[in-house]
């Protein structure tokens, strides 16, 4: 069923709608939150209290063949507002390329591995207000004026935060002489 059969079916109050959406959206949208919130316990949380409002508010959203993006928005706004509660500061905390291989290489997919683990770690050891910005940037894909829209902060703010992120990414892979 796609998306739009699957809303209808919500509308209507048959479960099937909601496990179809929860089955087709909840993976991606928990790796969303955990972009931006670092504990998994919290995260699960968080993908159930977005569920759950989402399909509480159902009727309200104006495009059936939208709703993965706005259970997206929903969860995103719940991260921020989790992290907000923890009194996370957003304002002024001071605090790779591969190249694809024509043959399957079991040492270079190691390599890669390990690279890609090694920048992973280096966004995780970003301070949390760096972190969510260039997780939201990069990862989610939003604009600059999105992202200072939703966390409540000027766009220049978000543009210094997220400069400041790349640099200490790049300073802290430079000095484990991955670039």
């Amino acid at each position: 069923m796609n998306e739009t059969e699957l809303v209808a079916l919500c509308l209507k109050g048959h479960e099937g709608g909601f496990t179809g959406l929860y089955n087709k959206y909840a993976r991606t949208i928990y790796n969303s939150i955990c972009r931006i919130v670092s504990h998994t316990a919290e995260a699960e949380d968080i993908l159930q209290e977005s569920f759950y409002h989402a399909f509480k508010d159902i009727h309200r959203l104006q495009q059936a063949s939208s709703f993965g993006a706005w259970v997206k928005r929903i969860a995103l706004n719940r991260s921020i507002t989790h992290l907000r509660k923890q009194r996370i500061s957003f304002s002024d905390a001071d605090l790779v390329g591969i190249a694809d291989e024509a043959h399957y290489d079991e040492d270079a997919d190691r390599l890669a591995d390990r690279k890609v683990e090694e920048v992973r770690q280096a966004i995780d050891q970003l301070p949390t207000g760096y972190k969510t910005i260039l997780s939201l940037y990069v990862f989610e894909e939003m604009r600059h004026e999105e992202i200072a829209s939703l966390l409540g902060i000027s766009h220049s703010t978000v543009r210094t935060q997220y400069h400041r992120a790349k640099k200490k990414v790049i300073q802290s892979l430079e000095k484990n002489m991955l670039l």
